[in-house]
């Protein structure tokens, strides 16, 4: 089998007045994503999903080209061979670089779906899993900067639903953060999990004022405190308090999180499939953290593909976390690119997909109503 064509198809939708959602990074005003179409000789297509990196359009380019042009022809099925040889040729000769770390990811992640359609297996079958339940949280675009008892009362309607952990947004001012998380707190009770997100918004002086409360209110990690090369704030933060550091969205490749990890200030790690190398990097980070006692809590992304495809590597690895729930009010990527991605079930669980593959067909007319929007999805 042969790779004949790679197609890059970059969508967008924008989010309606009254669902925008406002956190560290911005108002959400769009949702972007780029998908991935790998074409076989044999006719078996693949899809995955790249990360935007809020440009979509580059993303996309980037894939029709460079990355076609190092990939067309290879074997589909040498899913190690072919990121070696974009490793050898992009990522280590012209700089690791976020847009072809992302570029690479979503390609990975079509070859996967390629495998398992060819073996007639899911992708956690293949990499050793089992149709085992992964818990999950409520996150995503969500529980972001809105007034205490607003968020309190959006956090218990998720608690409803039966998630039994939820992702709150802070890196506000210190004040209404804390207020933010008591609100929650008081209102759903003890038996809820609490972690907050700061999208890379706090100063290490904010940290030394959080963590006194986070850690009365029972929160369990600080997600983001500060952008991901800020290394030495990371260890400075985690004397300042109990309250465990999460980070690894915006780290690309086992590279970037050997450090992370060997640092010791990290204590979850959250590799983004369509962000550090797609599934066969992600199950390489997953195989490291497992080395260092860590659990493995991947960050998800914009569309089904993404997600499905997290919760396949998560029922396969032997240090599964959290899955992240993603409870947008308004996310047609989630529920209409493949159908509904996942299904909480009364335990506060979701499971993978058993069908070949990603398990999922993709609705390509649904991605032809929604052309590249260009701009900024945050404002």
């Amino acid at each position: 089998m042969r790779i004949t064509e790679i197609k890059a198809v970059p969508i967008s939708f924008r989010v309606p007045e009254g669902k925008n959602v406002r956190l560290g990074i911005g108002r959400a005003v769009k949702r972007d994503a780029v998908l991935v179409k790998v074409f076989t000789d044999e006719g078996i297509v693949g899809w995955g999903e790249a990360h935007h990196g809020r440009c979509p359009g580059a993303i996309a380019k980037l894939i029709d080209t460079t990355m076609s042009e190092l990939v067309v022809g290879m074997d589909p099925l040498d899913v190690s061979g072919i990121w070696a040889k974009v490793y050898k040729m992009q990522l280590s000769s012209h700089g690791m670089g976020a847009a072809a770390a992302m570029a690479l990811s979503g390609i990975d992640i079509a070859l996967w779906d390629i495998r398992g359609k060819a073996a007639g297996w899911p992708i956690y079958q293949l990499l050793g899993g089992a149709d085992r339940p992964v818990k999950a949280y409520g996150g995503g675009i969500s529980l972001g900067w809105q007034p205490p008892e607003a968020l309190a009362e959006e956090a218990q309607s998720y608690v409803e639903q039966g998630y039994r952990a939820l992702k709150l947004r802070v890196g506000d001012a210190v004040r209404i953060d804390i207020a933010r998380v008591r609100a929650v707190r008081e209102t759903v009770g003890n038996d809820v999990d609490i972690l907050v997100d700061a999208n890379t918004g706090y100063r290490l002086e904010d940290v030394r004022q959080v963590m006194p409360a986070f850690e009365e209110l029972g929160v369990g990690w600080l997600e983001e405190p500060f952008p991901p090369h800020d290394y030495r704030e990371y260890q400075l933060a985690k004397e300042l308090g109990r309250v465990p550091l999460a980070a690894g969205e915006n780290h690309f490749t086992r590279y970037d999180f050997t450090r992370m990890i060997e640092d010791r200030a990290v204590t979850f790690a959250q590799p983004d499939l369509s962000k550090a190398g797609g599934l066969s990097e992600c199950a390489k980070i997953a195989t490291l953290c497992s080395a260092w006692k860590m659990s493995f809590n991947p960050h998800t992304s914009a569309t089904g593909i993404n997600m499905i495809a997290t919760i396949h590597l998560l029922a396969s690895v032997d240090n599964p976390g959290y899955f992240e729930a993603d409870l947008a009010h308004h996310n047609p990527f989630r529920d209409e690119v493949c159908g509904a991605p996942y299904t909480l079930d009364g335990e506060g669980c979701v499971r993978p997909k058993t069908g070949a593959g990603l398990g999922v067909d993709i609705d390509e007319e649904f991605l032809a109503r929604h052309p590249l929007i260009e701009g900024p999805c945050y404002v």
